[in-house]
């Protein structure tokens, strides 16, 4: 099979760069006239929600496309590579996922007519809940958002030489400007653009990969010989890094808390014009996700069958398991210029509207949940003018935490997880509680919070402090025996390999993130080292979330259970069930206190402050009813007392 020189550099020449360049203009001209369309943003409701009238199509793509930018091209090819194709299990825990967002979370957010996720921990608890929710979400966001936009600095720092400072720099002008002139719709619509671009990188590097090896069926046995093919990992061992059940118990949990409750996720479906729609965009979204991962996962099998007899981690061409995929990129399409370009503006401009997004949604939380309540006055133009202030502020904090990110020992995809387990898998655990635990009070949630996080947060630490052996996560050999060595460098090669692979007999694999066989021996290690924090990273998010709803209910029970007849409708699961239209009253969304759907020139003069339990009534509608007021036409607010003009009137008139 090929074998890359060990001495010669990565090349990106001049059509790579045109390339590179006019995919990144594309998608800027994409989102630029999107969001400048039909006059702009008009209202804090066009900025962060689209009006509302966005299709599943674009919405569920744009969800696929979310999460899975530069840390998806980057990070699941290289844990492919090193455990094999279990990574695939992955698949399961985003079919679960999807399920459970669709069935349990989205109907509930979305007959709300809620614009910050948040809001709903106010109605359910109290400030105080949906204080601590809003800042755990903002620190996670700001965090994960900062390694997204690391991800594609690495690959142009390693591939092309160009300086990382400038490389982070130039993304993050880039994100802040894009979203400050933009808005939802072009976040939508250029993320949708995005995945088909990574959909064509992938496949592009399936195809040239399987021709240079000598088909699939050669990849596979090989593959196969080497203990890539391994989809059958029961291990229940938590410390193995990945298994079957890692990715059903961890991974549902953890994508459960990015797409069920996240903001970012939220704001989008509930940005579709009817729930059915929004239903719909989920099952889009993951329908992208299986293509994407599946896609990812085989280019990371076959970049270790290039690699087989040559790694280049141990021979020193890369210095991280997470530049792999760019460095197969340019030996692969040496003689084929301008596709080294493509998947690199794949990964950048994907990760620019990934970055957008995260910003976008933390400028509407912080409207919402932390400056209207203090400036309730504020007409619907200044609060445009305070969310794009609010973007601009945030995407620095994003390119701050992005240069503290490449001191990352364990790769951008191991370290986005941790970061949203670690912070959002309590919060996926007081909305539970919140939505399916009646007897929750707001002590309980508070506790449940503060617990959970602390045991998450306790343990990522350790696994940094003390982090696993290799062996112990389960990492597969590798081996640089037929290395082609330029003569400049034989001699440092020859000098360097009887030390790797001497270590590389005692250790499944060299070179990467793990402190090796002797850290399991090592008398300064605490006792924790080798059992709790060595558990599997995708378990840190379940923890919070088990732990968050253990102690909730505990403390709930022990200071005096919620009573049910207290509780406003809409706000658990099963009034969906029962067909209750758990959906924000006209008079509540139309204000400019919590909705951020209607500018204060079109609230009614007699616009009821609260909602009556009378008013929700069954509907068989999927759409908000502020929304089906305004496809039906102007009309009357007050309750119809009567039934001679069938449902739909009854519905109109709520």
């Amino acid at each position: 099979m090929p074998a890359a020189g060990v001495g010669a550099p990565a090349a990106f020449g001049a059509w790579d760069y045109g390339v590179f360049a006019l995919m990144l203009l594309v998608s800027t001209g994409i989102g630029l006239w999107v969001a400048l369309a039909r006059g702009g943003q008009r209202s804090p409701d066009d900025f962060f929600t689209g009006g509302r009238r966005l299709g599943a199509l674009p919405v569920g793509l744009s969800l696929a496309a979310s999460f899975m930018s530069a840390v998806q091209v980057l990070g699941v090819p290289a844990e492919a590579a090193r455990y094999g194709l279990k990574f695939l299990w992955m698949c399961l825990g985003q079919v679960l996922c999807s399920a459970f967002t669709a069935a349990l979370f989205l109907p509930v957010f979305y007959r709300l007519g809620l614009t910050s996720t948040y809001q709903y921990l106010e109605m359910r608890f109290n400030r105080a809940v949906r204080l601590c929710g809003t800042l755990q979400y903002l620190l996670a966001t700001v965090l994960y958002t900062g390694i997204v936009i690391y991800a594609p600095a690495l690959i142009l720092n390693q591939v092309t030489g160009l300086d990382i400072w400038a490389s982070l720099l130039s993304t993050g002008i880039i994100c802040t400007f894009y979203t400050t002139v933009g808005g939802m719709k072009a976040v939508v619509w250029t993320d949708a653009f995005q995945v088909v671009v990574m959909l064509s990188g992938f496949w592009a590097i399936l195809a040239r990969g399987a021709v240079l090896l000598g088909g699939p069926r050669q990849v596979l046995r090989l593959a196969q010989n080497h203990s890539r093919i391994n989809l059958l990992d029961f291990d229940p061992d938590p410390r193995s890094r990945y298994t079957f059940w890692t990715f059903v118990v961890g991974g549902t949990l953890v994508w459960l808390s990015m797409y069920g409750v996240n903001q970012a996720q939220v704001q989008r479906y509930v940005a579709c014009s009817t729930e059915r729609k929004a239903k719909l965009a989920v099952l889009i979204n993951q329908l992208g996700l299986l293509v994407i991962v599946t896609s990812a996962a085989c280019c990371g099998i076959l970049m270790f069958v290039f690699y087989s007899d040559c790694d280049p981690l141990l021979t020193g061409r890369i210095s991280a398991p997470d530049q792999y995929m760019p460095l197969f990129v340019l030996d692969i399409f040496e003689d084929l210029p301008g596709v080294p370009g493509l998947f690199l503006a794949c990964a950048y401009s994907g990760t620019l509207s990934t970055a957008s997004t995260s910003i976008n949604a933390m400028a509407a939380v912080t409207l919402e949940d932390l400056i209207k309540p203090l400036l309730p006055g504020l007409a619907p133009r200044r609060l445009v003018l305070v969310s794009k202030g609010l973007s601009l502020v945030f995407g620095s904090a994003c390119l701050a935490v992005a240069a503290l990110s490449s001191l990352l020992g364990g790769g951008v995809l191991q370290g986005s997880f941790t970061v949203m387990g670690v912070i959002s898998g309590p919060l996926l655990g007081a909305f539970a509680l919140g939505m399916f635990l009646p007897a929750c009070n707001a002590p309980g949630v508070l506790s449940g919070l503060g617990a959970g996080f602390s045991i998450s947060l306790w343990v990522a630490l350790g696994a940094t402090l003390y982090p696993p052996s290799e062996q112990t996560m389960g990492v597969l050999p590798s081996s640089a025996t037929a290395c082609v060595v330029s003569s400049s460098n034989a001699s440092v090669l020859l000098d360097s390999l009887p030390t790797v692979n001497a270590s590389a007999s005692s250790l499944p694999s060299v070179g990467v993130t793990g402190s090796g066989s002797s850290s399991a021996g090592d008398p300064g290690r605490p006792a924790l080292a080798h059992s709790f924090y060595a558990i599997s990273y995708l378990y840190y998010g379940a923890l919070g979330t088990l732990t968050t709803v253990l102690c909730g209910a505990l403390v709930s029970y022990l200071t005096g259970p919620t009573k049910r007849s207290s509780l406003g409708p809409g706000l658990l699961w099963w009034d969906l069930t029962r067909k209750t239209a758990s959906v924000a009253p006209k008079e509540d969304v139309a204000t400019l206190g919590d909705g951020l759907v209607k500018g204060l020139e079109e609230i009614p003069v007699g616009a009821k402050s609260a909602p009556d339990s009378r008013d929700f009534l069954p509907t068989e509608e999927n759409r908000p009813l502020f929304l089906q007021h305004e496809a039906r036409g102007p009309g009357p607010w007050a309750p119809s007392g009567g039934k001679g003009k069938g449902e739909q009137d009854l519905e109109t008139n709520l």
